[in-house]
Order: C-alpha cells, then sequence, then structure tokens
C-alpha cells in the first residue's frame, strides 16, 4: 500500500516546481512558495527510500506527514485565505526608518529595535518569512506556536546598516519592500544601494518585496497606465538587478483600489501587504492574499501577547499528548469567540459540595479547569450527579439513580486514564457499575457521563443526534471539552451564545478530533491560573474537568478540593 502511496504522491512532488496550476490570469502555484515545494519534494524522495522499510516505521512516517502532504495539496483557490488559517493570530509588524536619532514619530532608534527584539525573544515568539505565512494562510499548514513577521518599508540606508545586522544576530527573517527611484538616493533620508541590497537579497533570511517605482502618495488617483508602470516596472527593476524572483507586493501607504490589485495580479505577484491605521488586524483577518493585513510597530508589546500559530492539522493517528504545557488561546470562530486551553493530563474534581470552578481547584495543581458533568439542583449544598461518576480525587465510583440513567442513554460516557481518553456511548445498565465502565477502559481512573456528542472523529454532529438534549438549539454559553488534532486535552467555553449544532462546527474548525459539551448555561464557568475566565457570576457547581501538569498527576488525589467540607 505505501509503495503505491509513493509511487504516485512523488513523481507529482517532483513536478511541483513546473506545475502550472492556474489560479487567476497569468498566476500560477509554482511561485507562491516554490523554496517549500522543493523541500516537500526532497523530504519525498528520502521517504521514497524508506517504502521498503518495516510496517511500523512507515505507519509512524504517513500519520506525521500524511495530513500536511493532503494539506498542501488541497489549498485554497488562490488568493483565498484557508479557513483553518483564519483561525491564527499571525501578527505583522511594519517598520519605517531605524537611525540614531529620530526625525518623525514613527522612527525607531536601532536600540529601541534591539529591544523589540530581544522582547520577542523573550515572551518565545518565532519569527518566520513572508514564504511562510503565504504558505500557511493558503494550505493551513502549521506555523510556530506563537509566530511574527517583521517588515520593513522604503528600503532606508538604516535598514542595512541597522536592521540587517541585527536580524543576522537574532537569526530573524525580515521582509524589506523597496520602491526602487531612491535606491542609493541620499537625499534627504538615505536609501540603500544596489551592492547593498544584493548583499541582503542573497541571505535566506531576507525577502525582497516590490514598493513600487516613486512611492505615490496613493495609486488609486493615477490612471491605469501609471498604475501599472509603478506595480510591474518596479518588479522588473528588482529582478533584473538582483538576479531573483520577486513575488510580493507592498502598497505604498497600504492604499489600492479594484485597479491597483487588477494590476498586482497581472504583474504575476502572489500576495500584496497593506497597511491601514483604522484597521489593523491580523494576517487571516485579511480580505484575501493581495490585502493582507499589519500592525505598526508601535503596538508590538499590545499584540505578541495574542499571537497564535492557529490550530493544528487533523492527524491520522488515534494518540494522546499528556505531556505538553497547559496553555490558554482566545480565538473567534464565524463570529463567536471562545476560550480554549489545552495541555497538561486531564482529571476530574468530584467536590462534597457545589462551588466556583476556582475554588474547586484552589488548593490542587490544577492550571485550569471546566464545570463538568450534570448535577442534581434539588439541594443548594448537594453533589449528587446525573448519572454515574468517579473520580481520582475521590477515589470511588458512584452509581446513578436508575430512573436518570435511563434518559442519558447513548450521550458520551467519558473515560480517562493516565494515559487515554474515550468517548463512548452511555448504556443506563452496563455502564451503573465500575465493572462495566473497567470493561470498556480497564485502566480507567475517571468517568462521567456529558451533555452531548459535538464532535466525533474530527466531524461535527448533526441536529439529528441531539435527541432529547433540552435547548441544544438555542444559543446558550456553552462549556466543552475535548481532544484536539495533536492528542491533547482541551477545555474551552463560548465567550457568547451559541447553539449545539454551530457550536460543534465552530470546534471543527479550532482542531478538535472529539468534544463533548458539558453542563452549560448558568454552569458555564472556566478558571484558568485562579482567576475565572468568564464575565459573570456562574452557578455553583460540584464536578470540574482539570488539567495538571504531567508531574502533577500522581499528587492529584491529595491535593484536591474534594476535602472541601
Amino acid at each position: 500500500m505505501y509503495k503505491k502511496l509513493f509511487s504516485v504522491l512523488l513523481p507529482l512532488s517532483l513536478s511541483l516546481p513546473s506545475l502550472a496550476v492556474a489560479q487567476s490570469g497569468s498566476i500560477t502555484c509554482n511561485g507562491t512558495s516554490s523554496m517549500q515545494t522543493r523541500e516537500l519534494a526532497n523530504d519525498l524522495v528520502q521517504m521514497a527510500t524508506w517504502v521498503g522499510e518495516p510496517t511500523s516505521v512507515m505507519d509512524k512516517m504517513v500519520e506525521n506527514f500524511g495530513p500536511q502532504l493532503l494539506a498542501y495539496f488541497s489549498r485554497s483557490p488562490w488568493p483565498n485565505i484557508q479557513e483553518r488559517a483564519r483561525l491564527a493570530k499571525v501578527p505583522i509588524m511594519m517598520y519605517h526608518d531605524i537611525l540614531p536619532q529620530k526625525e518623525v514619530f514613527f522612527d525607531v532608534t536601532p536600540q529601541e529595535f534591539e529591544e523589540h527584539l530581544r522582547l520577542i525573544q523573550k515572551s518565545g515568539l518565532t519569527p518566520i518569512s513572508l514564504n511562510q505565512l503565504i504558505t500557511h494562510l493558503s494550505t493551513g499548514l502549521p506555523l510556530p506556536e506563537k509566530p511574527i513577521l517583521l517588515t520593513f518599508d522604503d528600503g532606508y540606508g538604516g535598514h542595512y546598516e541597522f536592521v540587517y545586522p541585527l536580524l543576522k544576530k537574532y537569526r530573524y527573517p525580515g521582509v524589506f519592500s523597496i520602491y526602487t527611484s531612491k535606491i542609493g538616493q541620499n537625499t534627504g533620508r538615505s536609501h540603500v544601494t544596489w551592492d547593498q541590497l544584493q548583499e541582503m537579497a542573497a541571505d535566506p533570511l531576507i525577502t525582497i518585496a516590490a514598493h513600487s517605482v516613486t512611492h505615490p502618495p496613493d495609486l488609486r488617483a493615477l490612471s491605469e497606465d501609471k498604475i501599472q508602470m509603478e506595480v510591474m516596472e518596479s518588479k522588473r527593476l528588482l529582478e533584473a538587478n538582483l538576479g531573483i524572483p520577486i513575488y510580493y507586493f507592498t502598497y505604498p501607504t497600504g492604499k489600492y483600489d479594484a485597479r491597483v490589485v487588477k494590476a498586482v495580479r497581472e504583474a504575476g505577484y502572489l500576495a500584496a501587504i497593506t497597511m491601514d491605521d483604522a484597521n489593523e488586524g491580523f494576517a487571516g483577518q485579511s480580505e484575501d492574499l493581495l490585502a493582507i493585513k499589519r500592525f505598526g510597530q508601535s503596538r508590538l508589546e499590545d499584540i505578541i501577547s495574542q499571537a497564535w500559530g492557529g490550530p493544528k492539522l487533523p492527524t491520522w493517528s488515534r494518540g494522546f499528548n499528556f505531556s505538553s504545557p497547559v496553555q490558554r488561546t482566545e480565538t473567534t470562530i464565524d463570529n463567536t469567540p471562545f476560550i480554549l486551553i489545552s495541555g497538561g493530563k486531564p482529571i476530574t474534581i468530584h467536590a462534597k459540595s457545589r462551588y466556583q470552578v476556582q475554588e474547586i481547584v484552589a488548593d490542587t495543581e490544577a492550571v485550569a479547569a471546566v464545570d463538568g458533568g450534570f448535577f442534581s439542583l434539588k439541594y443548594l449544598d448537594s453533589n449528587v450527579m446525573i448519572g454515574p461518576v468517579l473520580s481520582q480525587s475521590a477515589g470511588e465510583f458512584i452509581p446513578g439513580n436508575n430512573s436518570e440513567n435511563r434518559k442519558l442513554a447513548r450521550r458520551p460516557l467519558v473515560l480517562i486514564s493516565s494515559q487515554a481518553v474515550n468517548f463512548i456511548p452511555f448504556d443506563p445498565i452496563k455502564h451503573n457499575t465500575l465493572s462495566g465502565v473497567k470493561a470498556d477502559m480497564l485502566e480507567v481512573t475517571d468517568a462521567f457521563v456529558a451533555a452531548a456528542f459535538l464532535v466525533k472523529d474530527s466531524q461535527p454532529q448533526k441536529a439529528a443526534t441531539f435527541a432529547n438534549l433540552y435547548t441544544y438549539e438555542v444559543p446558550r454559553h456553552r462549556a466543552f471539552w475535548g481532544i484536539n488534532q495533536e492528542g491533547k486535552p482541551t477545555i474551552g467555553v463560548s465567550k457568547e451564545p451559541i447553539d449545539s449544532v454551530a457550536l460543534g462546527e465552530a470546534l471543527v474548525k479550532a482542531g478538535f478530533r472529539d468534544a463533548v459539551m458539558l453542563d452549560s448555561g448558568a454552569s458555564t464557568s472556566l478558571t484558568y491560573k485562579g482567576e475565572s475566565q468568564v464575565g459573570y457570576i456562574p452557578r455553583p457547581v460540584p464536578h470540574v474537568v482539570a488539567l495538571v501538569p504531567t508531574q502533577s498527576v500522581a499528587d492529584a488525589c491529595v491535593l484536591h478540593r474534594a476535602e472541601i467540607e
């Protein structure tokens, strides 16, 4: 099977750099990232030599490489941005001149610029290249966890004298947008020379983009002939003098209209960068690849905490990853904002009464927690669950009420062990005993019945699957948890009301492999590092799903809020 797979993929991949996959007009797929297509081909050549290896080796290779290959060959039609990439928050920072003495407010000194680089480094961000970004935007292929792109406009002399040495020092990529009429000219501010530009262009860290010929204040005000000259001639001059293809255009002052975009398309550019102080945004929030948004450099400190590479690709493996650090992310999907927290190991805590979620985990090693299963509202201080419950914090299996159990038939039974998680249809008779639960997961440490399946095997669930779930179709605040495509446990809430079907669809886009709904509505609550993440006071609950650091799992049984009296 593997030999057949690679016998098909290998010739195709080797032809990628010359493939003309028509996208629009004269623009083809071969330019978007010829570097990446060659890397892909090289990887496949190497893989082809391994086809005769044992099946276990090939299985692992296909699991790891297959999703990326699939994403690459199913890219969005140019110039559209792939939906998965729209979920990411990749900031592109725009700089102008870097010089020892500021002349205008947006100038930056070399010392300030290096402070920015140190902040990027300290904050754990990974600067990426424009090639990486465009491939990500068109395919959804993953980026580093916290990516950022650095861009420098107008080709000032300070870019060569100060910026380029610092980028080399930190090994950070950068994009320099050059308007050609000022190359080598030092009237007013200094500008790079052709020799300097050639040196920079030969460095793999550096991407050169065209920025017009004369940097007109507004391309929209020009005739079509002059627009074409500015857009096409700058590309021709840069390519002729630098000996490299120029794939990207940066609109002078960020201004463009349909005529300008048409000229950019016809010139053969693969993407274009804009800037609007009144409408800054992350790359994935852009209209398309011909109008990619940026932030001014003064926003760096505000923006870097939000940087996120987006959800990972669906895996071809059912494995679990319980060793990653716990991380919090905010994202907006289909106009609904969400808070997602992933990583660590999942456990449940069944407290002796009802509390706020942050109170339940206050004396534990849990980094984050979300409200868990349904519970009885008969008494204010009751911890009685609806359906059976097993929690390693309490150390005992508590059967559910038989009459209530029947109403829960085929809802998700959540099974957790130290190595795995499983979501299976609840059997009211079999699963109301510990032996029945262990028949489906021998090493089970935690079990409870959730509200409904939202995502199964990376597919959102249809309305018919929610059966008799009360108000499933009504927009409400929702709590959920599951396993993402990297095998990491993930908990979260919607920050605004959403119905159950739309929630499942959103969680698939967020990268969930499997997800179930938890007690929601007034009970919807989430805590991270001891702080509530919802903007209201939720109903107290007796049960939570928590994420603990891997090394803390052994201690979780003794450090739990279940001992609260």
